[in-house]
């Protein structure tokens, strides 16, 4: 073969091959691309990169074609959407492309499609005849959806998924954020719907000026009662609800002057002032006489927010409908 006759050598695919290569491994010691520890691999035939990983050594192959067009492919897609769809930002605006698609403008008019579709029923929530709603089937099978959404988004987080409360425990008993139950027959206030959305209106112990207040005094910390007094009333109190605890008894005569005022005559409460009875299993803080104990050293203060700017009359009204329905199917 000549000098100049390359056809050859271009033709050649194994290294081995080719001319001045070793017949076993293909490599040639003068070839001016066999540098840094390069070689070339016998069985493919390409260069290494000198790399050498434990006796694996790395390919110096090229950039996979497929990968290439690829990246050509999406580099050509995104410089038609910058053209024809919403893109760069400019400052408070952004590039509207040439489709004019504005999903903020879509959804806007996809929102206000469903206030009117459910405008017609919607509108009843305005009304304080909540007895005419509650007895429109209809109506309240349309508003439950989103009654149950409101009740989820705004209440569930504190009195429970499906209205059970939440008992509030903290060092000893002694602190913990308690959560009335609401799917029982036990009210703190009140168990009418329209008295209810008038606390949901204005809350409890809020910054609202017309709040509903209501607030434990701590007996033992401020020296109201004397530590002996509270040991005897503690067991007293925790036996009101399994039914053991003795009328005749020292400490009821403690709780007839100290405790009946707010929580009824043998803790039986339903005074409508925020004091819970005694005499259910139900327990905002605690029935142990460990939190009993806590409670009435250090008092309790619960707190519920108004939520007269956070939600609309329609709003308040349905969450109240929906909560006297709890208690009505926890009766049940």
């Amino acid at each position: 073969m000549s000098s100049g006759d390359t056809s050859m050598t271009t033709d050649v695919t194994d290294p081995r091959e080719l001319e001045g290569a070793d017949p076993h491994t293909g490599e040639r010691g003068d070839d001016p691309l066999l540098e840094h520890g390069q070689e070339i691999d016998p069985v493919t035939g390409h260069i290494t990169t000198g790399h050498d990983w434990n006796g694996i050594k790395e390919l110096n192959t090229p950039f996979p074609k497929i990968a290439l067009w690829a990246l050509i492919i999406s580099v050509v897609y995104s410089v038609i959407t910058w053209v024809l769809l919403p893109a760069w930002p400019l400052g408070s605006t952004y590039t509207k492309g040439l489709l004019g698609v504005d999903q903020t403008t879509d959804a806007d008019a996809e929102h206000a499609r469903l206030v009117d579709l459910r405008a017609h029923w919607r509108e009843g929530f305005a009304s304080d005849d909540f007895a005419a709603l509650a007895d429109d089937a209809d109506v309240m099978a349309l508003a439950l959806p989103e009654m149950r959404r409101l009740y989820a988004d705004n209440c569930a987080a504190c009195h429970g998924a499906e209205g059970q409360g939440r008992t509030g425990h903290g060092v000893g008993g002694a602190q913990g954020a308690g959560f009335p139950a609401l799917n029982d027959d036990e009210w703190l206030w009140y168990s009418e719907p329209e008295d209810i959305a008038d606390v949901i209106r204005v809350g409890i112990n809020s910054d609202h000026p017309d709040t509903y207040f209501a607030e434990m005094p701590a007996f033992g910390r401020d020296g109201m009662l004397e530590r002996s007094d509270i040991d005897l009333l503690v067991p007293w109190v925790a036996g009101l609800s399994a039914g053991t605890s003795d009328p005749d008894s020292e400490a009821a005569g403690i709780f007839a002057d100290t405790c009946a005022a707010c929580h009824g005559d043998g803790g039986t409460g339903g005074l409508e002032s925020g004091a819970p009875s005694l005499v259910d299993a139900e327990w905002i803080y605690g029935g142990s006489e460990q939190a009993i104990r806590a409670t009435i050293w250090n008092g309790r203060s619960g707190h519920m927010p108004a939520w007269e700017d956070r939600l609309s009359d329609e709003e308040r009204n349905m969450l109240a409908l929906y909560v006297a329905g709890l208690s009505q199917a926890g009766a049940q």
